[in-house]
Order: C-alpha cells, then sequence, then structure tokens
C-alpha cells in the first residue's frame, strides 16, 4: 500500500520510509511509525513521519 495518504498510516504501523539523503538512490528504511509529522491528507511524495528509532522520512510502503 502506498504512503501517499495520511489515513492509512498510524503510530505503531511497520513502514518502508525513504530519507532525506537516500532520496537520489531509493534507499528504504524499515520501521514502526511512532509520529506523523505532515499535517495535510496526502502529499505527492509520501507522509513524512518519524519512526521509533528517530529516524524521520517519507513512507514509500506500508507493510502491515
Amino acid at each position: 500500500m502506498p504512503g501517499t495518504r495520511r489515513d492509512n498510516i498510524a503510530p505503531g504501523k511497520r513502514v518502508n520510509v525513504v530519507q532525506k539523503q537516500d532520496q537520489r538512490t531509493g534507499r528504504l528504511t524499515e520501521g514502526v511509525v511512532a509520529r506523523i509529522l505532515t499535517n495535510s491528507p496526502t502529499h505527492p511524495h509520501g507522509i513524512k513521519v518519524k519512526l521509533e528509532d528517530g529516524t524521520v522520512g517519507r513512507v514509500k510502503e506500508i507493510l502491515d
């Protein structure tokens, strides 16, 4: 499931995110959502989240 809609994402969900420094390569980081940082209901590049380990990135896939 793509991560472009805010209502599909919730704290505790396992997701793959792309970090700012990995946008060119597209390298994904897996983790569990701690906070949702994007306020708008959708975002074309993915909803920005903070993972439980402190990583910040845009959701590319929802794994749950």
